[in-house]
């Protein structure tokens, strides 16, 4: 999901020993958000990996992909979009910019259908509040024990507006407390210290122990587990459910590499792609191979209950969902 590293722009289309230049290889031009640029996001491994495949040119394009689009229209030089967000695609088919997929979805894992003929899911993860047992040893183990918490308890999150994390959880919000949405956005209030744009401003508040819990993903405290031996993080699960967000690949119309572009989406669903995307970017792979996932990985608790929007409910409730938001953060 959002990776643990702070991101960078990525300088794509690093040359193979003995590779042709790249300017003799066909390009394949993928936009990305910035997370995807870091050294340690995925977009390294993606690359080296189809690139190994395809004998191409595969250069990353990292920013505010959605706006981007938007802005370019026809003109754009992508190829593939890959990291959108589940709560994205109605925006996203808007635009009128994106060709079917034409892939077998039968092979996905996500715990709810997916069959969306223009976006490809690659991975997924579902929201939930990181702690640190050793700050916290008693959490609160259940949504409205969360509101009902001391107003000690000290949390960050990330705004709905700028941040895909950020409009999960208002629309999770949404899901479990109905009408009473606003109700429980004003009871969580006092127990929130910050609200940042993004998800890595939010995480460090929360590593340098600024913060006693962040909203994050189920899946963050695997990073913490395998990359740094330290078994002290944790989600919060919650018998209400966890609200699912799954990441998304998808390809342009207007590409002028079709074939390429076909190739890169069978490479995400590819054993070789699904089977790294695990530590690659912390998250469940679209399609879980049997026995693939690092211990740390596999141990993990995940929630009896999982919550997802369709894109129509999803698009629909985005602007109420903020608004009662918005409203409790401002009395």
């Amino acid at each position: 999901m959002r990776h643990l590293i702070s991101s960078a722009l990525m300088i794509a289309g690093c040359l193979a020993a003995g590779a042709a230049p790249a300017a003799d290889l066909p390009r394949l031009t993928v936009y990305a958000p910035d997370y995807f640029g870091s050294e340690w996001g995925p977009g390294p491994a993606i690359e080296k990996g189809f690139e190994a495949r395809c004998g191409c040119d595969l250069v990353f394009v990292t920013g505010d992909v959605l706006t981007r689009l938007r802005l370019e229209g026809a003109r754009t030089e992508a190829d593939i979009v890959i990291g959108l967000t589940s709560d994205q695609t109605a925006a996203a088919r808007a635009t009128g910019l994106f060709a079917p997929h034409g892939k077998d979805l039968s092979g996905l894992t996500l715990p709810v259908a997916w069959d969306d003929p223009v976006f490809l899911p690659f991975d997924w993860s579902q929201t939930a509040f990181v702690y640190d047992r050793t700050r916290l040893p008693e959490p609160p183990r259940s949504f409205a024990a969360l509101l009902d918490a001391p107003d000690t308890l000290k949390i960050a999150i990330q705004d709905p507006r700028s941040s895909a994390s950020g409009l999960a959880l208002a629309l999770w919000v949404s899901e479990v407390f109905g009408d009473g949405a606003r109700d429980a956005w004003r009871k969580l209030r006092p127990k929130i210290l910050a609200v940042t744009p993004g998800w890595s401003e939010s995480y460090g508040l929360f590593t340098s122990g600024e913060v006693d819990m962040v909203l994050s993903f189920t899946t963050s405290p695997a990073y913490h587990l395998i990359a740094e031996g330290d078994d002290s993080k944790a989600a919060a699960i919650f018998p209400e459910g966890h609200y699912l967000l799954a990441e998304l690949v998808a390809r342009l119309a207007g590409s002028d590499q079709p074939a390429l572009a076909d190739a890169f989406l069978d490479y995400v669903l590819s054993d070789d792609f699904q089977g790294m995307i695990a530590t690659a970017n912390w998250s469940w792979p679209a399609r879980e191979l049997p026995g693939a996932l690092p211990d740390g990985f596999a141990a993990l608790p995940r929630p009896d209950k999982t919550l997802f929007l369709p894109e129509a409910e999803a698009e629909a409730r985005r602007e109420s969902a903020i608004a009662d938001w918005l409203a409790a953060m401002s009395e």
